[in-house]
């Protein structure tokens, strides 16, 4: 499977005005049971009409051209909580709720995130403000939050 392909067809989708503010987060495909799998977000919202549109967009595609074969499974979703944040953009959507965050030094912090620019995060942990440059980040993942 030519993921490059995939992301070509993507970036078509993203170009129509609806889907302006949707980007690609992660790309999986796995040759054993023959499954793609396309995570997506976007700056607003990435609900079940877009996902569902951008599915029927790289459906046609595969199976008009037989790219992976008579048999096989895409899912196309949103990266959801399970999934390390990976882009600045994810972080600036997701202000205000509550993120662990693992240290390429060692050790991990969990606070609320504050603020976001080009550089850092900041995190406000019990009243103490904790600013964490990107770089600095081994991998960052949301809070479920119960209330």
């Amino acid at each position: 499977m030519d993921l490059k392909l995939v992301e070509s067809l993507l970036s078509e989708k993203f170009a129509e005005e609806e889907f302006q503010d949707c980007f690609l987060v992660e790309l999986d495909y796995s040759k054993v049971n023959n499954k793609l799998q396309v995570f997506i977000d976007s700056d607003s919202d990435f609900g079940f009409d877009k996902c569902r549109k951008v599915s029927r967009h790289l459906e046609s595609y595969i199976d008009e051209n037989e790219v992976l074969g008579p048999k096989y499974t895409l899912e196309v979703s949103s990266p959801g909580m399970s999934r390390p944040l990976k882009f600045q953009r994810q972080y600036v959507k997701n202000k205000g709720r509550m993120l662990k965050v693992s240290l390429i030094e060692g050790g991990s912090v969990e606070g609320k995130i504050s603020e976001v620019d080009n550089e850092k995060i900041v995190l406000e942990i019990k009243n103490v403000t904790r600013r964490i440059n990107f770089e600095s980040i081994k991998s960052a993942q949301l809070v479920p939050s119960f209330k």
